[in-house]
């Protein structure tokens, strides 16, 4: 534990972050790291709690009280030693992770929770700093190769646990660099990419290859990717993102979300855009359709691309400030929150449903036509009813689409593979993470849908433990799920 009584004598404190009129202006970081002294003091927080129940709200089965308790004690080295053993990427996860684990800290039951995450992100970070996070490539090699399709984050770590396991492994990437969502669907603002690049080249050092630009099923037969291989893991993650059709949809200015990120994603990585392709927000009146993360990114976006206003709708009623009866400790706590994004301004609109578009005599439009929504639930499902006499207008030069996703592209290397879906149009996969094609395997949002990092690693690193078992007979792989 921590120290004795910490949490009583010292409360939450949140990450620095940099001044908002400042952050507008670039797209670095938001937040800064805590002063040891701060940070030695947060993980001081970490209570006897008996049973550790940040444990199960982590999909990673993080050691979360070891390297709280290793962090107010000042052993760095220790702390990095713990991360890792259950975490490829803490620097990822300490960025990007909406903390599940801090939902189930035991201090939240009636205070606010110990900041693991900045804990977290703190300790990689010092690691890196001094010199301790280098490349270890495995002693030997096992003979057997494996195909990794996507460079997400479950990509990522089912590549680096195999590697490790001794196996030759090629990820193969359809994009022009590697990373996936890390790389063009995560603002720079959230996560700059020389932290991903940083790892990407420790990844490289100990023998992982890297293909870019290579859409299996497209470019490259999937078939033929199984003849070079002796395993292949599915990490292509969940493309396909839920459109609004309704009337007007079709007018020039309406962009799914990730085209709109991925081109600014590709900006800030130094590429040009042709500019009758570029989707700008300077200027305009921007309404962001969608309440999730992804829309809270775009928020930020339009923000530094100097927007004129922006409007971001959600057809769900608005958080409570605190628990509900409904939602009691541990599970996550579906309450209102405040990102980065909506610190810097914008106008959050609940419980509203979009029905129509209309435009100009260019076919650009001009107009969003909306009305208010009640909430209902029927056999635990959600309905939606119109409130009557609460139609309005708002004048928009510039909507996204932010409203999730509905599961893998099917057509392509899914089509070719033949592998079994689920019911919800995910791939399917037995309890050694292996698809109904034998030899295949899949992980990340591709098999579990729209999800968070830290699943996506927890999966990657339980279908690497798969692929080996697979492959040698057996396997000493640990996988958390």
């Amino acid at each position: 534990m921590g120290k004795l009584k910490g949490f009583l004598e010292i409360e939450r404190q949140k990450p620095p972050s940099r001044p908002v009129e400042e952050r507008l202006r670039d797209w670095q970081e938001v937040y800064l790291l805590h002063p040891t002294p701060d940070l030695q003091a947060q993980g001081a927080r970490c209570m006897d709690c008996g049973i550790p129940f940040c444990h199960q709200g982590c999909p990673l089965g993080n050691l979360i009280p070891d390297w709280n308790d290793l962090t107010y004690r000042a052993k760095w080295r220790e702390a990095i030693d713990r991360l890792h053993k259950t975490n490829n990427f803490p620097e990822w996860t300490g960025r990007l992770c909406p903390a599940p684990c801090e939902g189930s800290c035991v201090l939240a039951i009636d205070d606010e929770s110990v900041t693991i995450k900045a804990i977290e992100l703190s300790t990689v970070e010092r690691a890196f700093e001094e010199g301790w996070i280098t490349p270890e490539p495995p002693e030997s090699r096992t003979g057997r190769s494996v195909a990794v399709v996507g460079s997400g984050p479950a990509g990522l770590a089912a590549a680096d646990q195999l590697n490790r396991a001794g196996h030759t492994v090629t990820v193969y990437e359809k994009s022009d660099r590697i990373g996936g969502l890390l790389r063009y669907g995560i603002p720079e603002f959230k996560m700059e990419k020389r932290f991903l690049n940083r790892r990407l080249d420790i990844i490289r050092a100990e023998g992982v290859r890297f293909r870019t630009g290579v859409n299996i099923g497209v470019d490259l037969p999937a078939q033929q990717l199984r003849n070079e291989h002796d395993a292949v893991v599915l990490a292509g993650g969940a493309g396909w993102p839920r459109d609004l059709k309704v009337p007007g949809r079709d007018l020039g200015g309406i962009h799914f979300a990730m085209d709109f990120l991925t081109q600014q994603n590709h900006i800030c990585e130094g590429d040009s855009v042709p500019a009758d392709q570029f989707i700008s927000a300077e200027g305009k009146r921007v309404v962001i359709i969608g309440g999730g993360d992804t829309g809270a990114d775009c928020l930020g976006t339009v923000h530094r691309q100097g927007a004129l206003s922006v409007a971001q709708f959600e057809l769900l009623p608005r958080p409570p400030e605190v628990r509900s009866e409904e939602n009691p400790w541990p599970t996550w706590p579906n309450i209102f929150r405040v990102s980065a994004a909506h610190e810097e301004g914008g106008d959050r609109v609940y419980a509203v449903s979009t029905q129509r578009f209309s435009g100009n005599a260019e076919g650009r439009v001009t107009a969003l036509h909306a009305h208010k929504v009640n909430m209902r639930r029927t056999n635990g499902r959600p309905t939606f009813e119109p409130v009557p006499d609460s139609e309005f207008e708002m004048p928009v030069d510039l909507v996204l689409l932010a409203m999730g996703f509905l599961g893998p592209d099917r057509p392509g290397m899914l089509e070719e593979l033949g592998v079994k879906l689920t019911p919800r149009g995910n791939v399917w996969r037995d309890e050694k993470w292996m698809t109904s094609v034998p030899g295949v395997f899949t992980a990340g949002d591709m098999q579990r849908g729209q999800s968070l990092i830290v699943w996506a690693i927890a999966e990657g690193r339980s279908a690497a433990r798969g692929v080996d078992a697979f492959l040698m007979g057996t396997s000493d792989l640990p996988a958390p799920l």
